[in-house]
This record gives structure tokens, C-alpha cells and sequence, in this order.
């Protein structure tokens, strides 16, 4: 046994050597070959001569203990379950004169006692009893969860990425969703989204974890969801059921294809961004996750998907004519990725890892909108892969006109030093903005007059508030108080008064009149 284990650690002292040769630092041979970082470093640390030096060193039955083998293999024959832990405990319970040794003195102590008396550790209750439960049938039940994985780039640093994952029950039908940040329960609703559209349809019910996204609480069975989840679970109309907690067996498959995605898919990949990591995690699917054959059930899930999706629930539709418009994540370079190309947005779309616009596709062209549902821009819909389609005015320098915006902006606010002070003020607070605020200005102020511009200007200067939304605002209140005074209008503010009596919760003894009337005759 001692002779097995000595070969394994030459061959993995040699495989460490040579990938450190080969440049590789400590942390990636760990990774490569699977053993803890301390050990690569202990094996760095040592020359040929003195490794094998220290594997041949004898290793003998600690003498301190070997006069309580006894005590130790007749505690380990009536509680084989017992830790190392609890039997050095134990010893020093039962034993005041037990010498001083050190902790893993004793483990070593308890595994030679174990391998020489034939006792194998064993749970201290009934194993639980697993039976093969028969398929699902078609589109009744998916299972999810999600993943984590490290991923290595190209410039050498490390990326966490972050993955949801849903596979269909009966067929084995496999979708996974990757982004660069834990999931929240608004994306975990885009994840199935996108699931539902991969795999055309939905089932009856989704098996999950009891993951902190999805639900708030749990009590005796009593799932409280997540506002949004739960929402999202009610218009879709699927059933969402949770196993019980650290019970992994439930949604045995989900797990295993979580380990597949990060030891056939990730292992090996280096990151160049979440869009290309989707894009290629989609190439997979097509190719291994979907298109080879299913150890378990020996049929390929692309074929089975072909007899269970049409049992699938179907997706909600937008109403007929009205073309129903997706969230898309906006990248930083402000473009959106669909269907393979690149999409340009206005500069400054982008605010923010957490930034969306609204996609909608009609008639070969393609709308992006605002959250707020403003049209950002349109563009042909492409029909090649890999393509970045452009809209030319998103790349034109628009400081340019901004002469001409001043000038327009002059001829509204009214003239004088104030006026320039103000202005100047406002390119100085907010240089990235001074534009969008002089197109506020030109929009909205033309209707007001100078005559409350410039009051407005004056209190804005004082107050140092340089925003053009304020401004407008602040102008419209003057001139709407100036035109209620001029027709006899009063503001007289409606205060409803409230005896001290009544806040006290005084009640005041009343007499009848009748009594006064006696006493005055």
C-alpha cells in the first residue's frame, strides 16, 4: 500500500516539475493536476535527492499512544462513526496521564488503529436507500439551477462568471445563460426568458434550490417567493417547486449538468467577454450538450427534444401586429449584441453594467427604445454573422453644432451678464451635460418669455443650481404666479383648524339653556 502511494507521489512531483518548467505558476499547476497549492510549493521546494529522501523516510506507530491501542479499537468497534476529533477527546476524558501530543498525532493514531483492526468508518444512521424513479413524462418537469466558475484571461488575470442552467427532464435538453455578476432576480427572469425561447416552449414545472434569488423564506414547506420572481412565475403560468434544503438528489440531472458545463465547456476556455462566452456556450450546446449522445438515457437530446417539444407549453405572444420587444444588456462600447452582430447605439446610451434598452424586430428592421420607451435608433436587420452595423450619426462628433445650439439658446434667455454667468457656470458643473441641457433650454423654454427667464436665471444663481429642468421649472411657477395676480387670483392656502380641546382629548360639560333663563328670573 505504502509502495502504491510513493509511485503516485513520484509521478506527481515530476508532472509538477515539468509544468513549472514550462512556465506555469503555482496556482495553474494546482488547477491543472488537481492538488492543493501548499503541495505544488512543498514539491517546488524540494530537489530530486531530497524527495525521495523524505517518501522513504520510515514512518512508525506513534510510541506515546500505542499502550491505549486497546481503548481506542474497542471505542471504534461500538461507534465506528467517531471522528478523530471525538476519540483524542475521549482520551482525554477517560485518561488524566495521556501525554502531550499534537491533534494530527492523534488522527494518525485512529487511522493505523482503523487499517490494522479492519474498521472502516461508517454513518451513525441508515444510509438513505436511492431507487431509479421512472422518466417524467414529455414536458411535464426542467430542472435549474446555477454555477460559478473562474475563468483565466487572455491578458493572465482570472474572471468570475457567473451561470444559470435549465435541462428538460425527460429529453435532456440543456440551455445555459452566463453573465459577469451574481445573478439577481431580475436577471434570474431574463435567464428563463431566454431559456423558454431556446427551448420553444416551457414546461409544467421547474424543480430549483432553495437559492436566496428566487425565494425570501421558507416555513415547514410554505415557499415565500421573491416579489419579482413570483410575478414572473404567475404570468408565465409554469409551477415553480422547490426541493428541501441540502438535498441535491431531488434535481440530481440539473446537478450533473452543472458539472458538465464547467468540465466539458469552461475547463480550458480563456475570457473575452460575456457576449462572445454566450455566443460559444450556444456553439456547445448545438455540438456536445445537445448533439451527443446522453450517457443515462442513450439517446441524443436534440432528437428527443424533437418529440417533447411540441408538448411544451407555449409561449406568450404579443397581440397580433404589435411586435414584442426584449431587454438586451447594453455593452460598453454602446453597442447590443443580437443574433450573431453588433448594433450601434448613441454615445452616452451607456451608463452602467446594469444598463438595457428595448429590441423589437418588424419588417427586417430592427428598433431599439429606452427603458422608459423612448426610440433610441433603427437599423436594417442583418443577415450575416459577426457584422457591427453602424448608424452613421452615432459616430458623428455632435460638439460640433454647438455653436450653433448657444446661439439658439441665446436669442431665448434673456440678455445680460446674468445670463452669461449662468450659462458659463453650467458648462463648468456639468461639462458632459451642457449640451443636453441647452437642448432643454431650446425645447422648453421658448414658450415661457424672458420676463420669468430671467428672475428664474437669478434665483438659480444664488441657489447655485445649474440644471435646465430646475430652470424651466422655476420660470413656469413665476409665470404662472405673475398670470393668477393679474386676474385677482389669490393662493390663500386652506388650513384646517383643530381645537387644542379636541388634541387633548377634552370633553366639555354643556348645560341647557333653560337653566340660565331660571337663574336670571
Amino acid at each position: 500500500m505504502k509502495a502504491k502511494q510513493n509511485n503516485q507521489k513520484v509521478i506527481m512531483w515530476y508532472k509538477v516539475r515539468e509544468l513549472f518548467e514550462r512556465g506555469f505558476n503555482k496556482s495553474q499547476i494546482s488547477r491543472e493536476l488537481g492538488m492543493d497549492r501548499g503541495t505544488v510549493i512543498k514539491y517546488l521546494g524540494m530537489s530530486e535527492d531530497e524527495f525521495f529522501g523524505w517518501i522513504n523516510k520510515p514512518c512508525c506507530m506513534p510510541v506515546k499512544l500505542q499502550s491505549y491501542h486497546d481503548y481506542v479499537k474497542s471505542l471504534l468497534e461500538a461507534h465506528p462513526y467517531l471522528s478523530s476529533s471525538q476519540v483524542e477527546d475521549r482520551l482525554k476524558e477517560n485518561y488524566q496521564d495521556l501525554p502531550q501530543v499534537h491533534s494530527k498525532t492523534v488522527h494518525n493514531f485512529v487511522q493505523r488503529v482503523r487499517s490494522a483492526e479492519g474498521i472502516k468508518k461508517r454513518r451513525d444512521q441508515s444510509p438513505r436507500v436511492y431507487q431509479k424513479l421512472p422518466e417524467t413524462d414529455y414536458g411535464h418537469q426542467a430542472q435549474a439551477d446555477f454555477g460559478k466558475y473562474r475563468m483565466q484571461t487572455k491578458g493572465g488575470g482570472f474572471k468570475d462568471v457567473h451561470f444559470f442552467v435549465m435541462v428538460l427532464c425527460r429529453s435532456r435538453f440543456k440551455f445555459v445563460y452566463f453573465q459577469d455578476k451574481p445573478f439577481t432576480s431580475k436577471d434570474t427572469v431574463l435567464a428563463h426568458e431566454e431559456c423558454f425561447k431556446h427551448f420553444k416552449g416551457q414546461p409544467a414545472e421547474v424543480v430549483y434550490d432553495q437559492d436566496r434569488v428566487l425565494i425570501v423564506d421558507e416555513n415547514l414547506g410554505d415557499i415565500l417567493l421573491t416579489g419579482e420572481f413570483r410575478a414572473y412565475c404567475n404570468q408565465s403560468g409554469f409551477k415553480p417547486v422547490f426541493c428541501r434544503k441540502s438535498d441535491p438528489e431531488s434535481k440530481g440531472k440539473v446537478e450533473n449538468v452543472v458539472g458538465f458545463v464547467k468540465k466539458n465547456f469552461l475547463r480550458g476556455r480563456a475570457y473575452e467577454g460575456i457576449d462572445s462566452l454566450n455566443a460559444s456556450a450556444l456553439g456547445w450546446l448545438e455540438r456536445t450538450g445537445n448533439g451527443k449522445e446522453h450517457a443515462g438515457i442513450k439517446k441524443i437530446p436534440r432528437q428527443e427534444w424533437l418529440v417533447e417539444q411540441p408538448l411544451l407549453k407555449p409561449l406568450k405572444q404579443a397581440p397580433p401586429g404589435v411586435p414584442e420587444k426584449k431587454r438586451y444588456r447594453v455593452r460598453k462600447d454602446n453597442t447590443v449584441s443580437y443574433r450573431g452582430n453588433f448594433y450601434t447605439l448613441p454615445l452616452g446610451t451607456y451608463t452602467g453594467a446594469d444598463t438595457w434598452v428595448l429590441l423589437d424586430e418588424a419588417g427586417g428592421e430592427l428598433r431599439l427604445y429606452a427603458t422608459a420607451g423612448e426610440l433610441l435608433t433603427t437599423h436594417p436587420a442583418g443577415t450575416s454573422r459577426g457584422a457591427t452595423i453602424r448608424n452613421s450619426d452615432h459616430l458623428r462628433d455632435k460638439s460640433e453644432s454647438l455653436p450653433a445650439l448657444i446661439e439658439s439658446v441665446d436669442k431665448i434667455l434673456p440678455p445680460g451678464e446674468r445670463t452669461a454667468v449662468f450659462l458659463d457656470n453650467l458648462r463648468a458643473d456639468k461639462p458632459r451635460y451642457f449640451r443636453d441641457n441647452l437642448l432643454v433650454i431650446k425645447e422648453r423654454g421658448a414658450g415661457i418669455g424672458a420676463e420669468y427667464l430671467s428672475p428664474a436665471i437669478d434665483m438659480c444663481i444664488e441657489g447655485g443650481i445649474y440644471n435646465s429642468y430646475r430652470l424651466i421649472e422655476i420660470a413656469g411657477n413665476i409665470k404662472k404666479s405673475q398670470e393668477r395676480g393679474a386676474a385677482g387670483e389669490v393662493d390663500v392656502p386652506r388650513l384646517k383648524m383643530q381645537d387644542k380641546r379636541e388634541i387633548m382629548g377634552i370633553t366639555v360639560k354643556t348645560s341647557q339653556i333653560n337653566t340660565y333663563q331660571t337663574i336670571m328670573e
